[in-house]
């Protein structure tokens, strides 16, 4: 007699009561130490290029630099985490931004502190490409979701912690956050080198997991070819216009002040946190598909309306809106594409170009947005924006579920 197949909702359940593996604790120690670090150097960066008597514009090409070397080296890191496996390309490029992070420090001009961030990016893309091929090795198929939730919830404590603690740090020197950076990324290389077991998944200790998906196979995949607009679309917007076009909607058309754009992001951080404790343990009971739309949809609208607001309390409640749908889809983006290669076998040029969609977005959108808002005002701008987001939901409409129900098979259908 053959048994019926499991609900989706009773194996979401039973997914959120299992124990997180322990190799899976690494990673988030590793991505929180990874985001505090960061966040302690986002705020001095653009400080400190200044001392070396340049103007904004120069000081914003420091901040450029490092989101251009990852989207450039991107395919260079796919290639080398399929050759030598996820966690030597992991700690590989973390050893890199911690080099490239304490040069900074030194740096003795411009032009070396250019050339010494943009090394950085290398590394940070090598990192970020086999931190994801690790999360799927190592994570169950029926909890990637929650995995995914975890890690990104990982990354926004260390993130929101950072500037606090670099603040605090910068008084003893601008150069002193750059060190400690560093000292926080050879900690995190040592926590994996010395604590991540690797042998989840069948795979060999610190090699690939098994033979490499074809880019071919991936982008016939419906589900992957949603998946890279709707990470573009997701670079556009939270990494690339809230970062630098909603802050300074804050402060010149609303006239909030300085304090307003730190507030906006603060809000937007905590309407993510809220969506990040449930919205990864939805994707593995309801499926990956929904909460991305739903997110994109949430997103979307909540970022076209930022620009119709007039005051700073709808301001930063459409602000919180974004975030939460942010966390919505997050979680679930990641987890589809874990679905999309599967747990038997390498993703690195795969995972890369899903890497690049997300970083073009973030140099491209807030380019294209600044010149909107130039032209036509910021409601055009964000509107623009919004509308970026809802057509990747419109994308996702049209693609297949691509959690698979019960064994997960390394060939996925179409």
């Amino acid at each position: 007699m053959t048994a019926s197949p499991e609900s989706p909702a009773n194996q979401g359940a039973r997914a959120a009561k299992a124990a997180m593996p322990r190799d899976i604790k690494v990673m988030l120690a590793a991505a929180f130490l990874i985001a505090l670090g960061f966040g302690l150097v986002a705020p001095v960066l653009p400080q400190f290029a200044t001392t070396f008597d340049v103007g904004a514009t120069a000081a914003a090409v420091i901040v450029s630099i490092f989101a251009f070397m990852r989207l450039v080296f991107a395919p260079a890191g796919g290639a080398l985490m399929g050759r030598f496996g996820e966690r030597p390309v992991y700690i590989a490029g973390l050893l890199i931004v911690a080099a490239s992070t304490a040069a900074c420090a030194f740096a003795q001009n411009y032009w070396q502190l250019l050339v010494f961030r943009g090394l950085g990016g290398a590394g940070s893309v090598m990192f970020t490409v086999a931190a994801m091929g690790l999360l799927i090795r190592l994570a169950p198929p029926e909890s990637r979701g929650r995995v995914s939730g975890a890690y990104a919830s990982a990354f926004l404590i260390g993130s929101v912690l950072g500037p606090v603690v670099g603040g605090l740090l910068a008084g003893f020197g601008l150069r002193v956050p750059f060190l400690a950076y560093a000292a926080a990324l050879v900690l995190a290389a040592l926590v994996v080198r010395t604590q991540l077991t690797g042998r989840s998944g069948g795979a060999k200790q610190g090699g690939a997991a098994g033979p490499a998906m074809r880019m071919k196979e991936a982008l016939g995949d419906s589900a992957y070819r949603a998946a890279l607009f709707s990470s573009f679309s997701n670079g556009w917007a939270t990494f690339g216009v809230r970062m630098a076009t909603v802050p300074l909607f804050a402060v010149v058309v609303l006239a909030g002040g300085s304090a307003s754009a730190g507030w906006a992001l603060a809000v937007f951080a905590g309407g993510n946190a809220l969506a990040l404790t449930f919205s990864g343990r939805m994707a593995d009971s309801f499926g990956r598909k929904p909460m991305m739309l739903l997110g994109l949809i949430v997103t979307g609208l909540a970022t076209a309306t930022i620009g119709l607001t007039g005051n700073l309390p709808a301001f930063f409640a459409a602000s919180a809106a974004a975030g939460f749908g942010s966390g919505l889809l997050n979680p679930a983006q990641q987890a589809a594409v874990g679905d999309i290669i599967g747990r038997g076998r390498s993703g690195g040029k795969v995972l890369a170009v899903f890497q690049m969609a997300s970083d073009a977005g973030a140099i491209v959108g807030p380019v294209l947005v600044g010149l909107v808002a130039d032209g036509l005002g910021y409601g055009w701008a964000f509107g623009a924006t919004g509308g970026i987001l809802l057509l990747a939901a419109v994308g996702w409409s049209a693609a297949r579920e691509p959690m698979q129900r019960g064994q997960e098979s390394v060939d996925s259908p179409n």
